[in-house]
């Protein structure tokens, strides 16, 4: 068993550059567009092959028999990820996202198709045979098969979880920034069964009911409260704008301030923190420690940043360090 396994939303993304994000029935103007990856295991999975990963990355989901599902499977073997489990539905479109971009303020709005990837359910996995160190599954919220009910698990997802900590896999999770009250359901039933937990400014809070951020600014004894009512076994690792902090059982914390990057350097932050996660599971999956593995995801969002879409701008693992060295990193706590 090596490399990692990512399973979930396949997406195409049509990311479409504004003035401004406009009122109903008014204008905004769009002068630049790209269509680009989308989706927590597509993204993750093609960054770790931008970022040179020596170890195996394998794909589950689902996408539609049209041109965009088209895309994603190519998209896969150009990049060397095993795509065989990604099965091909004749009677669903490939999920995909306008993504509305300001180009000042690199602020997003998504319009989302769910699409193929609302038919994923608990049976497309099978670990029977596990071939991967790793699982990762992402986005919760935004998978209708596995965001269901389960009688013993809680949810489905959370069966596919403890199905691959049964099979001898590590595993992690990450969720899509979603404005509703279905965290409460969804989310907690899969935190028992996840190693490492990715979130948000935005979804720590929806997910523990505690802010992390107040008046703009950062609140840092509140990360460890945040770990605390989560009641996870696993690391909670965080990731705002301003940098990133991983909060062990212990409730003892692992800080690191992004990147620097100067404001004209940045295209979009489109993926920015799946491009972090990527990083930072490339450094722990090689036995790195945890402070190392936050400053590797944070360069690799940096990266990021600079390409339009999810994955055009992320580098090699040399690369990304580089930007760190080249630009210097925020102070965190």
């Amino acid at each position: 068993m090596s490399g990692l396994l990512a399973g979930g939303n396949f997406i195409v993304d049509y990311v479409k550059q504004i003035d401004v994000f406009p009122a109903e029935q008014t204008l905004a103007n769009i002068s630049g567009e790209t269509t680009g990856t989308g989706g927590s295991p597509y993204n993750i999975l093609l960054d770790l092959a931008k970022l040179g990963a020596d170890f195996t990355l394998q794909a589950i989901g689902r996408v539609g028999s049209d041109e965009p599902g088209r895309l994603i499977l190519e998209d896969c073997r150009a990049h060397g990820i095993d795509a065989s489990r990604v099965q091909v539905m004749s009677d669903q479109p490939t999920s995909y996202t306008l993504v509305m971009s300001v180009k000042a303020t690199g602020r997003r709005t998504f319009f989302h198709q769910r699409g193929a990837n609302a038919f994923l359910t608990a049976d497309d996995f099978d670990f029977t045979t596990p071939t991967a160190r790793h699982f990762h599954l992402g986005y919760l919220l935004l998978l209708d098969g596995l965001d269901t009910q389960d009688a013993e698990f809680g949810t489905a997802a959370a069966r596919v979880l403890a199905m691959a900590k049964q099979a001898g896999m590590t595993t992690s999770i990450d969720l899509v920034s979603e404005d509703s009250g279905r965290f409460s359901r969804i989310v907690p039933p899969a935190l028992r069964h996840c190693d490492i937990i990715f979130m948000n400014e935005f979804e720590a809070s929806r997910a523990s009911g505690i802010p992390l951020v107040q008046d703009g600014e950062l609140v840092p004894g509140r990360v460890a409260r945040i770990r605390e009512t989560l009641e996870t076994p696993g690391l909670l690792v965080l990731h705002w704008a301003e940098g990133a902090a991983a909060c062990q059982v212990d409730g003892s914390v692992a800080w690191q301030g992004s990147v620097q990057m100067p404001p004209e350097a940045i295209a979009s932050v489109v993926g920015a923190g799946d491009a972090f996660a990527a990083g930072f599971l490339l450094g722990h999956l090689r036995g790195e420690n945890t402070q190392e593995s936050l400053r590797l995801g944070v360069c690799c969002a940096a990266s990021c940043v600079m390409g339009p879409s999810c994955t055009d701008g992320v580098l090699s693992e040399t690369e990304c360090n580089a930007l760190g060295e080249r630009y210097g990193y925020r102070v965190m706590p």
